[in-house]
Order: C-alpha cells, then sequence, then structure tokens
C-alpha cells in the first residue's frame, strides 16, 4: 500500500510477515500467496506491502541462488505484494514454543550477525520494486544488555563500518540503496533514543539510522517528538517505523487487571515491563517477574508492557492499548510539513499468543491483519496523506 505525503514524498505501508512461521522459500512463496491475495482482497487494494522476515538459512540460500529470488520475485508480482522492507531481527525460529531471549543472538558483536544482514539487503535488492527510491532493513538493538562490554561494542562497530561498505558495494553493483535501521528496545543495548545516539556515534549517517517501534516508545514512556529532536541533533534518520501498540495497566493494584495480565504472561516472547517512578523507570525483564517472583513491581503507577496488541482493538477491560500514544507518534512523525519516514511496518507478531486465541485458519488471520493495516492507513489519512492504492 502506498500513500503521498503533502510534501510529495511516497509512503509505503505493509505489514511485517514474522507473525507467521516460514523458515526456507517454499515457505516464503507460499506466504506471499496466501497472503498477498488475502489481504488485497480484505482491503479491496491491488497491491498490499509485505515486509518480509527473512529467516538465516532463506537469506543464505536466495542470496546465493539466482533462480530461488527468480521464484520468489515471480511470486511477488503475481499476487500483487510490494516488498521494501524486510526484517532482519530474528535470526532464526521466530515462531518456537520458546523464543525468549534467544530473539537477540547472535549480536551484533558476532560476525554472523554481520553476514546475515548484508545477505538480506542483496536479496532485498533483487525484490524491491522499480520505481522505489530506497530499501530498509529492520536489525536488532545490537544485542541484549548484557554481557556488554567494551570490547564487544568495538567489535560491533567495526562490524557496523563493514556493513556500511558492503551495503555502498551492493548500490555500486545493483543501483538500489538500501539502509539499516536499528531498532530501540527495553532491556537491550540501545533501548532508548539516548542510547541509540550514543551506541551509533560512529555509525554511518548515509546508510544506517534507526527503526522507531512505536510499541517499544510507549513502553518507555518516550515521547516521539523528543525523539526526533534527539535523533536530529545527532543527524540519525528514521529509516523505518513500526506501528505497534503496548499493552497498558493503568491500575496495576486492581484484581481484575492483575488477573487479566497474566493470560498475556506466556511462554514465547518476551514482555518486558516498565513504570514511571518520579523521573526514572522501574523495570522487570519479563511479565511473570512483574506479577510475582522475587522482585515483583510496584502497583502503585501505571505499567507498559511489551507485548504487542493489534493496533485497532482494545484489549478486554480493565486493560487497554497505547493507541493514544501510537497516535500521537504517528502525528509527530508524518503530520507536519515533512515526511520523517517513508517505510511503515506493522508488526503485531503475537496474534498465535493473544488470550483470545490464535486465528483459526489463515482467512481470519489475514482478516486481522488487513483490520490493522485499514486502521494505520486510516489514520494517516486523517493527517493528510493521500491513499494511492
Amino acid at each position: 500500500m502506498r500513500l503521498r505525503h503533502p510534501d510529495g514524498t511516497v509512503v509505503h505501508l505493509g505489514y511485517g510477515t514474522n507473525v507467521l512461521p516460514a523458515e526456507d522459500v517454499d515457505g516464503l512463496i507460499a506466504q506471499v500467496g496466501t497472503y498477498g491475495d488475502r489481504l488485497r482482497q480484505h482491503l479491496g487494494t491491488d497491491r498490499v506491502g509485505l515486509g518480509m522476515w527473512l529467516p538465516a538459512a532463506a537469506a543464505r540460500r536466495l542470496a546465493s541462488d539466482l533462480d530461488e529470488v527468480a521464484r520468489l520475485r515471480d511470486a511477488i508480482d503475481a499476487h500483487g505484494v510490494e516488498m521494501v522492507t524486510l526484517n532482519a531481527f530474528p535470526y532464526a525460529a521466530f515462531q518456537d514454543e520458546v523464543v525468549k531471549k534467544r530473539v537477540y543472538h547472535p549480536t551484533w558483536a558476532e560476525q554472523a550477525r554481520l553476514d546475515y544482514t548484508l545477505d538480506v539487503a542483496r536479496v532485498l535488492a533483487a525484490l524491491m520494486p522499480e520505481d522505489a527510491e530506497r530499501g530498509s532493513i529492520s536489525t536488532l538493538p545490537l544485542a541484549w544488555r548484557a554481557p556488554w562490554l567494551a570490547d564487544r561494542q568495538s567489535h560491533a562497530e567495526l562490524h557496523l563500518k563493514t556493513l556500511a561498505a558492503g551495503l555502498a558495494e551492493i548500490e555500486a553493483d545493483t543501483g538500489r540503496r538500501i539502509r539499516v535501521a536499528f531498532e530501540p528496545e527495553p532491556g537491550c543495548v540501545i533501548e532508548t533514543i539516548a542510547e541509540a545516539v550514543e551506541r551509533l556515534d560512529s555509525a554511518d549517517r548515509e546508510r544506517i539510522g534507526v527503526c522507531l517501534d512505536l510499541c517499544h516508545l510507549a513502553v518507555g514512556f518516550e515521547d516521539a517528538t523528543d525523539a526526533l529532536a534527539g535523533l536530529d541533533a545527532a543527524g540519525l534518520d528514521v529509516v523505518k517505523v513500526q506501528p505497534a501498540a503496548a499493552l497498558v495497566v493503568d491500575d496495576p493494584a486492581d484484581a481484575d487487571a492483575r488477573a487479566a495480565l497474566t493470560a498475556y504472561s506466556e511462554d514465547r516472547f518476551l514482555h518486558q515491563v516498565r513504570q514511571r517512578v518520579g523521573s526514572r523507570l522501574a523495570a522487570r525483564d519479563d511479565l511473570p517477574d512483574a506479577l510475582g517472583g522475587r522482585r515483583p513491581l510496584d502497583d502503585r503507577s501505571p505499567w507498559r508492557v511489551h507485548f504487542h496488541v493489534p493496533v485497532h482493538a482494545d484489549p478486554a477491560p480493565p486493560l487497554r492499548n497505547s493507541r493514544d500514544d501510537l497516535r500521537a507518534s504517528l502525528s509527530a512523525l508524518l503530520g507536519g510539513d515533512t515526511a520523517r519516514t517513508d517505510h511503515l511496518e506493522v508488526e503485531t507478531y503475537t496474534w498465535s499468543v493473544l488470550p483470545s486465541g490464535a486465528p483459526e485458519d489463515d482467512d481470519a488471520l489475514a482478516a486481522g491483519l488487513a483490520a490493522e493495516l485499514a486502521w494505520v492507513r486510516d489514520e494517516l489519512v486523517g493527517l493528510g496523506l493521500t491513499a494511492l492504492d
């Protein structure tokens, strides 16, 4: 899906496929066919964007086999799919029974992370539509916060230099400009915008920037306008945005709220919790730790939980989602005279673990994903953008 900002910028809107399990090229092709067609039907559009997650093994296969790339490209063209952005945050097995902190491996201190990201960039250069101005790839915020000593930061900085050189080589070979976006996330080496500025200080500004996940921004009680000011001062671009909503608990002392929260305490994904206490944030690494454990989180002020919930639908009361923050963030990014990004990827990867139960089939899931895309599209139109598809 494409929209035009009043400044003329073409804004690409799609859905991230890390909500779907696929580990090989055949699985990726099946995703394109199944969800490309269903999403277009639900949305009534001729074209739909997918922000495909490429597992490392599939990325290696595609990057080294032009015939496999051609098969995927043929599926993209046949099913009305557009790909301008790819997700290279999870390395593999993102829909396994237990993921938790495994998603942060390998880190950016390791060669495997660099190799994987460059594989993904080579594939994206071959999949982008001819008229796309540039492509983007989202990646993890270097690593989980510990252990991360000075030697690991040094290794990561060397890898970022090699990454920039590799992206420049891809552009020289293909004519396609690809940028990599580091995604701040609670609990990670880069958790906040200030940490993004600090940790990416030596990064190539033309090819490396930030991915703003608006769920993460809300969990950290960060204001999008302030975030943009900090990034501007550092010369870091918002390469990509993930419109996503967090789980909000206004009164964590309420028995009904705690009972409702327990249903979100699940085994697959990590659900970090943050609470504003005066001028600082109190933190727990996972929802079960906040609810109980040896150091339960204080219940006298609201909690925000890193649990991506559908942006268009409210969770059962007394819980709610961070839709107000999401609206404010979208307005800061795209409601002004200048578009601050041109790639948006809705990313509610948790449909399979929602308390209401996983959608019963592909069409039910596609209907939910389409409803989220429609909500974001309508919000953007309300900000003055024009839908082109």
